[in-house]
């Protein structure tokens, strides 16, 4: 099933279409952007590396598509090495994903894992350090949502999955690498703009993602005498695999911001760079709105 949908970039259109969840970036009518960012012409240009992360060394979830690929890319030609975990379905992203980190000169190890269970975020934070040494950068990425019109359509096993997948490893992935973190390593959680809105098609989504941006505050809180920074960024509608095998048609046709189109991967990944950069040394426990005017805090 295809049809137009919202604006996109340059003059193009999102489709319509609809994937199985978890979704799957080789899968989508439009490739999102990973390494370049649009200009105000409706083109885009390449981003500019700096080497801002020069040695250091990231675990991603959900870095096989999306958000967290794009960071993988733009780590990579930040000068940082990479570690993504990710589904067992989600394998044939996840390849090409570390090809293209690759290409743009970063080490990236691949882990497939369900990050529900404790038992596998110890595989995984264990399996990142193991590969790189140590983990300065943690990016909580992975995220499940699913439209669902009210609270008398939202199944109670859907309500603990989204709960399961999208803030309980955020806890136990910064509790498992925070021991081996030192001063000037951060932590950086993906929330939402709907935590700040209150979407109502998505309420467990939006309830697990005002809970991640408590979690930050908290965590923030506790650790910066350590020097350890932690902040969390809260995109708006962004074009990856999560909106065609999670949003029905009515959801997708609305797809996007106050800008007039929907966020890139990539406008994303530049927000992380800087959270896990020097740049915002003295950032931490704060949210940044990347989601094209939908919300302010002001």
């Amino acid at each position: 099933m295809s049809k137009e949908g919202t604006q996109f970039q340059s003059g193009h259109e999102v489709p319509i279409t609809h994937q199985d969840v978890p979704g799957h970036q080789k899968d989508l009518p439009i490739e999102p952007v990973d390494t370049k960012l649009p200009t105000a012409d409706g083109g885009f240009q390449k981003y500019k590396a700096a080497g801002k992360l020069k040695g250091k060394k990231a675990l991603i979830t959900g870095g096989d598509s999306g958000i967290g690929r794009a960071t993988a890319i733009l780590f990579a030609m930040e000068g940082c090495d990479s570690t993504i975990a990710y589904l067992p379905e989600e394998e044939k992203d996840a390849q090409d994903t570390k090809k293209v980190v690759e290409e743009h000169g970063g080490k990236c190890y691949t882990i497939a894992a369900d990050l529900r269970e404790l038992e596998n975020c110890k595989k995984v934070a264990n399996f990142a350090c193991e590969q790189m040494g140590k983990v300065n950068i943690l990016f909580n990425n992975a995220a499940f949502q699913m439209v669902q019109k009210s609270i008398e359509e939202l199944p109670i096993e859907q309500w603990h999955k989204t709960f399961d997948t999208n803030i309980h490893p955020f806890f136990y992935l910064s509790k498992l690498l925070l021991p081996q973190m030192e001063a000037g390593d951060t932590i950086i959680n993906n929330a939402s703009i709907n935590a700040y809105i209150g979407r109502p098609d998505l309420l467990d989504y939006t309830s697990t993602k005002g809970a991640i941006v408590s979690f930050t505050r908290g965590l923030a809180n506790q650790k910066i005498s350590t020097g350890i920074r932690v902040n969390a960024i809260a995109p708006g509608p962004v074009w990856t695999p999560l909106i065609p095998s999670t949003m029905d048609d009515d959801a997708q046709a609305s797809f996007t911001s106050p800008m007039g189109r929907p966020g890139q991967p990539s406008e994303m990944a530049t927000c992380v760079i800087f959270l896990a950069s020097s740049d915002s040394s003295m950032v931490s426990g704060q949210t940044i709105h990347c989601n094209g005017g939908g919300f302010t805090t002001s």
